[in-house]
């Protein structure tokens, strides 16, 4: 079964290669735009900012393994369905691209902020990309599904099925993205500041 599986992940990332390249642009050029653009970004960004400090020293978010989780979970599954919506899982991750890159930005110490960031970034900014890249892929099934089912005058069940090998590679490319938020999950909370104390300690 995870042979099947390791197949259908392989087959699934080579054949939407173009879908992953287009995610990963997304999210670097809007992580240098955002670094960049800190000055102007002031206004929209910095609230947010003071809002989820706030939040975090009240105690309404809590920097636990499941709350953690839950959050970006959330995020990555509306890159998905937003896929539905003309790709607008690409807005979704542009955004969080901005913010990272302002957030990153307005950090006294950039050094010590990267140490916070990169032992559990890598695996959440992946996270990221492959599930903007499910969302392209999703909008990807439902454009060829509709074009198959008005050009080839066939039933919606036989161009769904003719069709949805694509839908099965959306939800492998997502699921990837999933296992590895989990990932990114527990490396925030078990072993990013023992990581970033070793590397700062040096």
């Amino acid at each position: 079964m995870l042979k099947q599986f390791y197949r259908e992940v392989k087959l699934a990332f080579l054949e939407n290669k173009l879908a992953i390249y287009i995610s990963i642009f997304i999210l670097i050029f809007s992580l240098i735009l955002g670094y960049v653009l800190e000055p102007y970004l002031y206004s929209y960004f910095n609230p947010v900012v003071d809002d989820l400090s706030q939040k975090v020293e009240t105690g309404v978010i809590r920097l636990t393994f499941f709350d953690i989780f839950l959050n970006n979970i959330l995020i990555i599954f509306q890159m998905f369905v937003y896929g539905l919506l003309f790709c607008l899982s690409a807005f979704v991750l542009a955004y969080n691209g901005f913010f990272i890159g302002y957030y990153t930005a307005i950090q006294d110490d950039l050094y010590r902020v990267l140490a916070m960031l990169i032992p559990h970034g890598i695996f959440e900014l992946t996270s990221c990309i492959l599930a903007c890249a499910s969302g392209l892929v999703l909008f990807n099934f439902l454009f060829i599904f509709l074009k198959y089912y008005l050009k080839e005058d066939v039933s919606l069940k036989e161009a769904f099925i003719v069709k949805s090998f694509k839908l099965k590679q959306s939800i492998v490319i997502f699921i990837v993205s999933v296992v590895l938020m989990i990932v990114a999950g527990f490396v925030e909370v078990y072993l990013t500041i023992p990581i970033a104390h070793f590397i700062l300690q040096r």
